[in-house]
């Protein structure tokens, strides 16, 4: 590692002078604070433009730099989790002039991308797998005899998903050399406790301590009974004082060396800490680092919430910029939905994964908060503790986005779908998403769920349509799901009354003898306006809404394919085992061998990001593209 001797910083920022952590590790002490404020400073008006995680990443803004100043990064691995929290990372890592591009379209990723850069050692979207990436990684290093570390930084919130315990169990077996940065900016710890934790930690966990300790253990360990039972004493009696005044028990259960809880924001404190736990600790360890979301705006610190995930907003009063749709969302109407039919109907419950506001259930909890559960970031805990409820005579409702919906596959299937429980699905963020990328894209659950028995799959085509599929969901007496993209609906109202729909029965939007397009969801209304534009051409483009992905309306799909002799299908999906393959294997089914088709939807690779519209433009699923493939078609 290269020396800490402090290099003199010509006039001018010194945020500016950091190419690389190499740079970091040549400051001061002193001159890491600078640099702590020059990066929120940068961080606060940047992201002003862009919108993204700020709060995250303005609470970790020191840890960040103690880190790389104290770890020889890139060949000590470093893994974020959740990865919204690596703003301050890139800033370190050579990416300030690129930085105005954060999750813009062709720009960097607001998530660590491995392709991006040598000091993301690994890609976390979704959360809570820092812990096992990092052990695997530390068990390659072991067997290739190489000393680097392996270091993951999860925060409190990804500690509340199951896998992040699996990981820790595995690596307290292992005896692995592992480091665990454990996040806290939610744990409600009052000041004199947390100060009085700080000072145990440090006084049993030092350097001093912790040498004498070992070298206690050995000599003991040579004697006979009798030191070994003066070792059984010590050692219970170091633990349950320190257990009493930390949150360390759990972890040294797990064979963890506990540290804290410490100051994430004091640099002294997390520099010696990080320096001890690198230079003594043969096994796994967890560091437990207090920090406060948001710091240093103090628009932030006080709604840390909103903060998390933000649009562009204006840097003096930290309001949101206005954006320039105001239509009713998807989410606005699932969210209103579920409370009215919640009035009338006492069996229905809600269940969120950590996204109570994102997934528009603020309403519910706040109504009904005996029938609503907020399981944490545990999304597979969330479909079977909803297939329990579902056993005793309720309608549990979870919603979850599309994307994290594929950690809970397995409970879908077995928990609710083969024993046929009434549960409904909820998938928000259905499609491509924006600014998140390829792993918050919900592209592929077209694919994945519709080849479960027993579920329902439905599409709305407005945000009217997704009310009386809510309604429709749940009245019905067995699985299902509701798959609706992120943002505004068409602005076409909402109806009044809420209506049952009739199972597995499509719509007929447009009559047609050309050509039949069949688009699903969101690619209902680009389709009717590409069928006004192809009838300019003088061609006669039907338009179905199927409104059910499974079961599929056979009889007026293959009664239009038939008559028309063409067919387009649409989708925000990937093409391979979507909505499009659902229909062709339908005219199979049909006997209808000869129609000629087009299926449009996204490519088989990762959609990465930038605006919705450019994405669908770029995976021909918009209304030109629609035009332009049946145009095509009608040539065949």
């Amino acid at each position: 590692m290269e020396s800490n001797t402090p290099m003199v910083i010509s006039s001018g920022s010194l945020l500016k002078s950091i190419s690389s952590p190499k740079d970091v590790r040549q400051l001061g002490v002193d001159e890491l604070t600078l640099l702590a404020e020059e990066i929120r400073e940068f961080l606060i008006h940047s992201v002003a433009d862009t919108g993204g995680h700020l709060g995250p990443s303005l609470g970790v803004v020191e840890l960040t730099i103690a880190l790389h100043y104290v770890f020889n990064t890139p060949a000590d691995r470093l893994i974020w989790d959740v990865g919204h929290q690596a703003y301050a990372h890139k800033l370190l890592t050579g990416r300030q002039d690129r930085f105005h591009t954060l999750r813009q379209y062709q720009g960097i990723s607001g998530f660590p991308k491995m392709a991006e850069s040598e000091y993301d050692a690994f890609e976390t979207g979704h959360s809570s797998t820092s812990i096992s990436a990092a052990l695997g990684m530390a068990i390659a290093k072991s067997l290739a005899n190489d000393s680097d570390k392996s270091i993951a930084v999860i925060g409190d919130g990804s500690m509340t998903a199951g896998m992040a315990f699996e990981a820790l169990n595995h690596a307290g077996h292992l005896d692995e050399k592992l480091i665990v940065i454990l996040n806290d900016n939610e744990m409600s710890i009052s000041p004199n406790v947390g100060a009085l934790s700080s000072f145990l930690s440090r006084k049993l966990t030092g350097r001093t301590m912790r040498r004498l300790k070992d070298h206690l253990v050995d000599r003991l360990g040579q004697l006979s009974n009798v030191g070994e039972n003066i070792l059984t004493v010590l050692k219970k009696s170091e633990e349950s004082f320190k257990s009493f005044f930390t949150p360390g028990m759990l972890f040294e259960a797990l064979k963890f060396d506990y540290i804290g809880p410490i100051s994430g924001h004091d640099f002294e404190t997390l520099i010696d800490t990080f320096e001890t736990v690198r230079d003594t600790i043969q096994g796994p360890a967890l560091i437990h680092v207090l920090t406060t979301k948001g710091k240093g705006y103090e628009p932030a610190e006080r709604d840390p919430k909103s903060f998390h995930g933000i649009g562009p907003y204006e840097v003096d009063s930290g309001k949101k910029k206005v954006s320039a749709s105001k239509n009713i969302t998807y989410t606005e109407v699932f969210g209103d939905t579920i409370v009215q039919l919640a009035m009338a109907n006492k069996s229905i419950a809600a269940i969120s994964a950590a996204m109570t506001e994102g997934t528009g259930l603020t309403k519910f909890s706040e109504n009904f908060p005996e029938r609503f559960f907020d399981v944490g970031i545990a999304e597979q805990h969330a479909v079977t503790l909803a297939a329990g409820l579902a056993c005793e005579g309720m309608h549990p409702v979870v919603a979850v986005y599309s994307t994290f919906f594929q950690r809970a596959y397995d409970q879908v299937i077995h928990d609710i779908c083969i024993p046929n429980l009434p549960v409904t699905l909820a998938l928000d963020r259905a499609g491509v998403v924006g600014a998140d990328g390829p792993t918050h894209h919900g592209v592929f659950d077209l694919s994945f769920f519709r080849a479960i028995p027993n579920l329902l799959l439905m599409a709305p085509g407005d945000e009217n349509e997704l009310q009386h599929m809510l309604y429709t969901a749940i009245n019905h007496k067995g699985p299902s799901a509701i798959r609706y993209p992120r943002g505004s609906g068409e602005e076409i109202g909402l109806s009044d009354h809420l209506q049952l729909m009739e199972i597995g029965k499509g719509k007929l939007l447009r009559e047609g003898n050309d050509i039949l397009l069949l688009p699903v969801g969101n690619r209902v209304h680009p389709a009717l306006r590409a069928a006004a534009g192809l009838e300019k051409l003088g061609i006669d483009a039907a338009v179905i809404n199927p409104r059910f992905i499974k079961p599929l309306d056979k009889e007026l799909i293959c009664e239009y394919a038939a008559k028309t002799g063409r067919i387009i299908t649409i989708e925000d999906n990937v093409r391979q085992g979507g909505f499009g393959s659902a229909v062709l294997e339908l005219l199979s089914r049909c006997g209808l061998f000869n129609i000629k088709s087009t299926l449009l939807a996204h490519p088989d690779r990762f959609i990465e990001h930038g605006p919705q519209k450019t994405l669908w433009r770029n995976s021909s699923i918009n209304s030109v593209s629609i035009t332009e493939a049946a145009i095509r078609l009608m040539k065949l």
